[in-house]
């Protein structure tokens, strides 16, 4: 604690004048808490919402705190909102709706549903209680109330196996390219960098329809292989190792040639190993990329339900006429469980990598 303390605590300024809070210090906190609330008041927002009650989120219930109006079966009647109703003495009443909501609406006691009365409308409180919604994730995750066509385990598979084989794929592929780019000399390496590095200014939708084809010629059309594939080289991913590359000494590569070894013995023992902090920031860029793509994967996949992944997976929940929001936001915050752990686990390279892919 003491060490958390110490860092929230940092200042800036000469030794003299460390220790007392400056002006730049209020506004270099205030900037990072800026920063911190645009990024997880959202993420904080949506996993609140998705523990509320389905009629809470329906009636766009802005409040933190999963509150959500009683509902009780009532013999003879079913399942009804339960209200209170504030007579003129005082005494407050159970009571639950007979008929249309009007400015005099038909209420009966939960007490005595035969005894039905006319009360005026603004009498009338909805009985709430604190609940957590919890059948918004046990729903989906073991198929009750008419949610066995969610294939919460097939589309976590396919997720998965997207991920992981397009990131391998993606670091492999751009690593060879950023090692030729960075460590070979030869006549227009800097042309093809230009060139790799411009087409970040090409959007993904113009290339679609090409792309679209592509796969369908080689008979990929409708797997999960035609998703991995086509995004497996990056430009990103090519500039951002070539630069962390260049800071590689060349006199270690002509070492290890001096003794006899090949290119691919160089590239695996030498330059895969001192480039891991870029790496790994590229690895946790491509599962971020991989794991939310939504357009790619619809395209290709949308012919097959076996084959889609959560992303995919989430849209028979948003229909024309009726959306399940409340399964929405709870499948969203479980879809977001596996990228915050890669996170957690690679989070450290983050700035090491980033700090040194720009040195030469």
């Amino acid at each position: 604690m003491s060490r958390i303390t110490t860092f929230l605590t940092r200042t800036r300024g000469n030794p003299d004048s460390a220790d007392r809070f400056g002006i730049t210090d209020f506004l270099a906190y205030g900037y990072l808490l800026l920063g911190v609330m645009i990024i997880l008041v959202p993420v904080f927002w949506t996993v609140l919402s998705s523990i509320k009650p389905e009629r809470a989120i329906d009636s766009f219930d802005t409040r933190l705190l999963p509150i959500s109006q009683v509902q009780q079966d009532i013999a003879g009647v079913g399942d009804k909102p339960i209200w209170e109703f504030t007579a003129e003495d005082g005494m407050v009443t159970e009571v639950f709706k007979a008929g249309p909501t009007r400015r005099i609406t038909d209420v009966a006691p939960v007490a005595n549903p035969e005894a039905v009365m006319q009360v005026e409308r603004k009498r009338l409180q909805p009985s709430e209680e604190l609940r957590l919604a919890t059948e918004n994730y046990l729903d989906p995750l073991l198929k009750r109330n008419g949610q066995e066509n969610f294939h919460f385990a097939t589309y976590l598979f396919n997720s998965v196996f997207v991920t992981v084989a397009a990131t391998l794929i993606t670091l492999l592929i751009n690593a060879m390219a950023a090692f030729a780019l960075s460590k070979y000399r030869f006549r227009g390496r800097l042309t093809f960098t230009l060139l790799i590095v411009a087409t970040l200014l090409i959007p993904s939708s113009i290339i679609l329809v090409s792309l679209f084809f592509v796969v369908w010629t080689f008979g990929i059309f409708g797997s999960l292989w035609g998703v991995i594939i086509p995004a497996a080289a990056t430009p990103t991913g090519v500039f951002l190792l070539r630069q962390y590359m260049l800071t590689i000494p060349d006199e270690l590569l002509e070492a290890a040639r001096m003794d006899s070894a090949s290119e691919w013995r160089i590239f695996w023992r030498i330059i895969i190993p001192l480039s891991l902090p870029a790496l790994s920031v590229l690895a946790i860029l491509s599962v971020i990329w991989r794991w939310n793509d939504f357009l790619w994967p619809l395209i290709v996949l949308i012919s097959d339900p076996a084959k889609h992944t959560i992303q995919l997976g989430l849209t028979q929940y948003a229909g024309e006429f009726d959306q399940d929001f409340h399964y929405i936001l709870a499948m969203t915050v479980v879809s977001l469980i596996p990228i915050t752990l890669v996170f957690v686990w690679l989070q450290r390279f983050i700035t090491t990598g980033i700090a040194t892919t720009g040195l030469k």
